[in-house]
């Protein structure tokens, strides 16, 4: 059995009104669909990487969404919504009701217009998903590795830039011990304000304990 990330890869128009929300509103990078209601109404429970005001307003922009309630948790946001009607991509969700393989929430969606998902079966299945997924939108895998339950967890999903990040940090000595580069290192390497590169860092540091204690048993 394989466990594989997909990504695919969503511009302006093409993504769901939420994920379009995620990547217009400041202070939000990340949205994980965690759960949602399998038959009937338009239920969804999404973990956000913000703090509750962000998120409320991006809810409250987004027009399918009829009521909401947030609840802080896991280093940003959780977020129980009703909606009008489900927002999965009709030519995603048609391939996926028709596959032999497993899909494994959450379903990832990034302020850059990705979206990721991790799906598990034989390789034969897995690879007949991949050829349809890419002939009906812009996708690659990403990831392939045995399936081993929770000892073999994802690695944790970072945007681009605190990635960058905390490559910098690592090159300049901000983490080392005793500490050789200061802040004001990695804001000259990436280029920014030494109050950007802090943020930055931080957001990239609780995404990453965030998961690290997820993993603990």
């Amino acid at each position: 059995m394989k466990r594989v990330t997909f990504a695919v890869d969503y511009r302006g128009a093409e993504a769901s009104p939420t994920h379009r929300a995620v990547a217009r509103t400041e202070g939000v990078t990340r949205a994980e669909l965690r759960a949602w209601a399998p038959t009937g109404g338009a239920r969804t429970l999404t973990w956000y990487d913000a703090d509750r005001g962000p998120v409320e307003r991006l809810l409250d922009g987004v027009a399918s969404v009829t009521s909401f309630r947030l609840v802080p948790g896991d280093g940003g946001t959780y977020a129980f919504a009703a909606r009008r009607e489900r927002e999965f991509d009709p030519r995603v969700l048609a391939l996926v009701a028709e596959s032999d393989v497993a899909f494994v929430p959450p379903v990832t969606f990034h302020e850059t217009g990705t979206v990721r998902v991790d799906a598990v079966g034989a390789s034969g299945p897995l690879g007949a998903f991949h050829r349809r997924l890419s002939d009906a939108v812009d996708a690659r895998v990403e990831a392939v590795r045995e399936f081993a339950g929770r000892s073999a967890p994802p690695r944790p999903s970072l945007t681009k830039r605190r990635a960058e990040a905390l490559a910098a940090a690592v090159d300049v000595g901000y983490y080392d011990v005793p500490r050789t580069g200061d802040l004001a290192a990695v804001a000259a390497a990436l280029d920014c304000a030494t109050s950007t590169a802090g943020e930055l860092l931080r957001r990239a540091e609780a995404t990453l304990v965030a998961a690290y204690v997820d993993a603990e048993p």
